[in-house]
Protein backbone atom coordinates (compact mmCIF):
# COMPACT_ATOMS: atom_id res chain seq x y z
CA UNK A 1 0.00 0.00 0.00
CA UNK A 2 1.87 3.52 -0.94
CA UNK A 3 1.71 6.29 1.65
CA UNK A 4 -1.28 8.08 -0.84
CA UNK A 5 -3.38 4.91 -0.60
CA UNK A 6 -2.71 4.77 3.18
CA UNK A 7 -3.91 8.70 3.22
CA UNK A 8 -7.11 8.14 1.23
CA UNK A 9 -8.03 5.01 3.12
CA UNK A 10 -7.78 6.80 6.82
CA UNK A 11 -9.85 9.42 5.51
CA UNK A 12 -12.51 7.17 4.59
CA UNK A 13 -12.50 4.89 7.31
CA UNK A 14 -12.94 7.99 9.89
CA UNK A 15 -16.06 9.07 7.95
CA UNK A 16 -17.13 5.64 7.35
CA UNK A 17 -17.12 4.94 11.47
CA UNK A 18 -18.33 8.83 11.74
CA UNK A 19 -21.20 7.68 9.35
CA UNK A 20 -21.85 4.75 11.08
CA UNK A 21 -21.75 6.20 15.04
CA UNK A 22 -24.44 8.42 13.83
CA UNK A 23 -26.49 6.87 11.55
CA UNK A 24 -26.31 3.40 10.74
CA UNK A 25 -25.46 2.00 14.47
CA UNK A 26 -28.50 4.34 16.19
CA UNK A 27 -30.76 2.35 12.88
CA UNK A 28 -29.79 -1.06 13.39
CA UNK A 29 -30.25 -0.71 17.00
CA UNK A 30 -33.78 0.48 16.55
CA UNK A 31 -34.24 -2.40 14.13
CA UNK A 32 -33.21 -5.11 16.92
CA UNK A 33 -35.51 -3.75 19.45
CA UNK A 34 -38.43 -3.85 16.47
CA UNK A 35 -38.00 -7.73 16.18
CA UNK A 36 -36.77 -8.20 19.30
CA UNK A 37 -40.35 -6.86 20.57
CA UNK A 38 -41.87 -9.34 18.02
CA UNK A 39 -42.29 -6.43 15.06
CA UNK A 40 -41.46 -7.59 11.03
CA UNK A 41 -39.33 -5.60 8.65
CA UNK A 42 -41.15 -3.09 6.62
CA UNK A 43 -39.94 -1.88 2.89
CA UNK A 44 -38.27 1.02 4.43
CA UNK A 45 -36.40 -1.41 6.58
CA UNK A 46 -35.46 -3.91 3.70
CA UNK A 47 -34.45 -0.50 1.85
CA UNK A 48 -31.89 0.41 4.70
CA UNK A 49 -30.37 -3.48 5.15
CA UNK A 50 -30.05 -3.71 1.08
CA UNK A 51 -27.87 -0.29 0.88
CA UNK A 52 -26.01 -1.53 4.06
CA UNK A 53 -25.09 -5.02 2.12
CA UNK A 54 -24.65 -3.08 -0.49
CA UNK A 55 -21.71 -0.53 0.93
CA UNK A 56 -20.01 -3.79 2.67
CA UNK A 57 -19.39 -5.30 -0.72
CA UNK A 58 -18.45 -2.24 -2.48
CA UNK A 59 -16.15 -1.83 0.54
CA UNK A 60 -14.56 -4.97 0.89
CA UNK A 61 -11.35 -4.33 -0.67
CA UNK A 62 -11.08 -1.46 2.22
CA UNK A 63 -11.60 -3.32 4.64
CA UNK A 64 -9.09 -6.63 3.37
CA UNK A 65 -6.45 -3.73 3.67
CA UNK A 66 -7.28 -2.87 7.34
CA UNK A 67 -7.98 -6.08 9.41
CA UNK A 68 -7.71 -4.30 12.40
CA UNK A 69 -11.30 -3.20 12.07
CA UNK A 70 -12.58 -7.24 11.56
CA UNK A 71 -13.79 -7.04 15.07
CA UNK A 72 -16.26 -4.58 14.13
CA UNK A 73 -17.19 -6.09 11.18
CA UNK A 74 -17.91 -9.55 12.77
CA UNK A 75 -19.86 -7.58 15.59
CA UNK A 76 -22.23 -6.05 13.22
CA UNK A 77 -22.34 -8.73 10.86
CA UNK A 78 -24.06 -10.84 14.06
CA UNK A 79 -26.06 -7.79 14.55
CA UNK A 80 -27.50 -8.18 11.27
CA UNK A 81 -27.85 -11.68 11.10
CA UNK A 82 -30.03 -11.88 13.96
CA UNK A 83 -31.79 -8.83 12.91
CA UNK A 84 -32.87 -10.91 9.76
CA UNK A 85 -33.20 -14.40 11.59
CA UNK A 86 -35.57 -12.85 14.08
CA UNK A 87 -37.85 -10.85 11.58
CA UNK A 88 -38.06 -13.99 9.17
CA UNK A 89 -39.27 -15.82 12.39
CA UNK A 90 -41.69 -12.93 13.18
CA UNK A 91 -43.10 -12.80 9.93
CA UNK A 92 -43.67 -17.01 9.55
CA UNK A 93 -45.15 -16.53 12.76
CA UNK A 94 -47.46 -13.79 11.87
CA UNK A 95 -48.46 -15.63 9.09
CA UNK A 96 -49.16 -19.02 10.57
CA UNK A 97 -51.77 -16.92 13.04
CA UNK A 98 -52.82 -14.66 10.69
CA UNK A 99 -51.39 -11.55 12.80
CA UNK A 100 -50.97 -8.38 10.63
CA UNK A 101 -47.22 -7.74 10.78
CA UNK A 102 -45.96 -4.51 12.58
Amino acid sequence: MTDQTARDDTGLIVTLLERLRKQRLPRVLDLKAKVDAGGTLDSFDFDFLHEVFADANRLRPLWERHPEFNDIAGQLIRIYREITERALANETGANETGATPT
